[in-house]
């Protein structure tokens, strides 16, 4: 269906959407072919603000106050497109087509024993981060549901190089309730890459967990946090890679007519062709090697 021939409702929605589905790295890009395609500047600017909150939050777009990371997420949403950083303690709009804050408010928090272990958290969380990712940003936010408090601790690192004709993200999302003795830990690792080079693929890999740890104070709760996500998340990566190689040896196999077997060792053709000293007759029909080697020509 022509977009021409949709209500202006209609229109928006699906301008919203295929904002959203464009892949991590690639929202400008995509916003950049509607406009050839709307051709309505008020329009796709006012969808590119919507879209561009609800983008930032779906794959954690990093930000940096003040010499600080900040991960904008569903977590850190104020209402009227605005985000709280507990670590600058400021509150902003973000406009992501242009890559600016805008609005810029200042706030208070409450100074109580959950800020502190948030605190001592982040601090543990940054030196895995820092020890495990090339350009890898984690923040830690603080929740309150019916009177609980809870700390959702978010990692991100990406590499979008368009020069490289693929773009590939790196999250994950845990969260646990600040308990006495022993506390929950929810998470989720996720992954996605997009390469353009001949082919256009898409991969998403996720997976959930559930642990549990034991709190003895905030000190030993953090370091035992940032243990257990080092542990998951090297176990997830090891997972990955496995079931990246059979999805190759697989699309191999289904590209090749029969089985062959995959040694995986680099072939000297060169030197194999030196040693036979292959010589041609196409006229004859097949080809004569100098081992009485006799093969069809095949043209």
């Amino acid at each position: 269906m022509s977009l021409s021939v949709l209500s202006r409702k209609e229109k928006e929605k699906v301008i919203r959407r295929l904002l959203i589905q464009a892949p991590p790295g690639e929202f400008v890009n995509a916003f950049d072919d509607l406009c050839l395609l709307i051709r309505d500047e008020k329009l796709m600017h006012h969808q590119g603000e919507c879209a561009g909150h609800q983008y930032c939050q779906k794959y954690c777009v990093p930000l940096c106050i003040d010499g600080n990371p900040v991960l904008l997420s569903h977590h850190n949403v104020m209402g009227d497109f605005r985000f709280f950083d507990y670590q600058s303690k400021l509150s902003f709009r973000f406009d992501l087509l242009q890559n600016q804050l805008r609005d810029i408010q200042s706030h208070g928090i409450i100074r109580n024993e959950t800020e502190y272990l948030r605190s001592v958290v982040l601090c543990a969380l940054k030196l895995y981060v820092n020890d495990h990712y090339p350009n890898g940003n984690c923040n830690v936010l603080r929740k309150t549901v019916k009177s609980k408090e809870f700390l959702i601790a978010c990692i991100e690192d990406h590499s979008y190089d368009n020069g490289d004709c693929w773009n590939g993200l790196w999250k994950s999302k845990w969260i646990f309730q600040v308990n006495p003795f022993l506390t929950q830990v929810t998470g989720r690792i996720f992954v996605q890459a997009h390469f353009f080079r001949c082919v256009n693929l898409h991969i998403e890999i996720s997976k959930d967990l559930k642990e549990s740890l034991e709190v003895v104070n905030q000190a030993q709760l953090a370091l035992s946090f940032a243990r257990l996500v080092e542990e998951q998340e090297n176990k997830f990566q090891a997972a990955v890679l496995e079931e990246l190689q059979e999805l190759s040896n697989e699309a191999l196999r289904k590209i090749l007519r029969r089985d062959l077997p995959v040694t995986r060792t680099l072939i000297d053709w060169q030197r194999i062709l030196s040693d036979l000293n292959l010589v041609m007759y196409p006229k004859l029909g097949y080809v004569i090697y100098s081992r009485s080697v006799l093969c069809n020509w095949i043209i």
